[in-house]
Formats: structure tokens, C-alpha cells, sequence
């Protein structure tokens, strides 16, 4: 999302990814795994921080519908990322999601205008979650990655020309594993 900036309470580490592996760093390493979906209030931040807040109202019933949808993304990333392709749990689990909802075209003033219904107002962020994941799939299931830091749960779209990013950020966790291994060779 360019043109969002994210909220001045988002204590996420990693933030600013497409908005379906945004909804994955909803999650990340602690003891135990910090979860910035714990209540309505920081569920509200998570959708000021992808500009969804206008859209979509932060309550208890968006809160449950966010976290079921995390849980399915979640599964669909680990089939891409070790099979290539979503397996029928996966499947099932999105087609759930994007049953909530539907694109909705209509004649505008300038031509065709898309616009994006949902069976009940918590299902929207949902449902563009999911959308928003079949499109990077689209783009390649290789490239929704897992941070390949041992201890590091986040994930990112490998947009890299080669595709053969390894580090949610190289600045934090590509560093330490360099350094581990300097640490390693030195001692040795």
C-alpha cells in the first residue's frame, strides 16, 4: 500500500508488506509470541496501518473474523512456500473467506468502477486479505516467503528481481546471521 502511512501505535517490527502477509506479522518472536491482535483497540490499529480504518470498523466481530482469516493465510503461506501450491485444506480455508464476499461492477461517469462488497461489515477486511493473497500467489506461491532467521517468525513477498531473498529485513536478521557466522569462524 503506497500511499498509507502506518499508525503512530503499530509496535510491529516489520510493517508496509501486501496486506495479506501484513496480517502475518500480526505475529511475531517473543517469549511468548508477541500478537498485535490480542483486542479490538489493536485491531484497530492494524486497520488504520493498511488504511482500512474508513472502511472497516474495529469490533469484536471484525477482531474474530481477522484472526480466523490470519489462521487460514497462515496455512495457505505454508502450503505455497513448501508445496508451490495450496493444498485442499488451504483452499478450502480462502474459498470460506471469499465466500463473504464479492467485486461488484458497475457503469461509473468514467466507465467500468469495481467495488468491493461484503456479506456483513467484519468480513470486509477479511475478504480483501484474502483477495489480496490470491493475487501475490498469482505472482508466484515461491515467493511468500518465511524469514529464514532461526529465530524469526516473520514473512514477506520476495519482489526481488531474482527471487532469492532470504531476511524479512536484511538490516536486523540478515545482519545477525552474519554475524553468528563470523562469531562461528572466529572462534573456530
Amino acid at each position: 500500500m503506497t500511499d498509507v502511512q502506518p499508525d503512530p501505535r503499530d509496535r510491529r517490527p516489520l510493517i508496509g508488506e501486501p496486506l495479506a502477509i501484513d496480517l502475518l506479522n500480526t505475529r511475531w518472536a517473543g517469549t511468548p509470541v508477541n500478537d498485535a491482535l490480542t483486542d479490538v483497540e489493536q485491531y484497530g490499529i492494524w486497520l488504520s496501518s493498511n488504511g482500512l480504518s474508513g472502511r472497516c470498523t474495529a469490533d469484536e466481530a471484525g477482531l474474530t473474523a481477522i484472526r480466523r482469516t490470519r489462521e487460514a493465510i497462515e496455512l495457505a503461506a505454508r502450503d505455497a512456500r513448501e508445496q508451490g501450491e495450496l493444498g485442499p485444506d488451504a483452499r478450502v480455508g480462502l474459498d470460506g473467506l471469499l465466500a463473504h464476499g464479492r467485486i461488484r461492477r458497475t457503469a461509473g461517469p468514467g466507465g467500468a468502477e469495481d467495488r468491493v462488497e461484503a456479506d456483513r461489515p467484519e468480513w470486509l477486511a477479511p475478504w480483501l486479505v484474502a483477495d489480496g493473497f490470491l493475487t501475490l500467489l498469482g505472482q508466484g506461491p515461491q515467493r511468500v516467503k518465511q524469514c529464514a532467521h532461526e529465530a524469526c517468525i516473520l514473512h514477506f513477498f520476495d519482489a526481488s528481481q531474482n527471487g532469492r531473498r532470504r531476511w524479512c529485513r536484511m538490516a536486523v536478521c540478515g545482519n545477525r546471521a552474519k554475524a553468528a557466522r563470523h562469531y562461528v569462524k572466529a572462534r573456530g
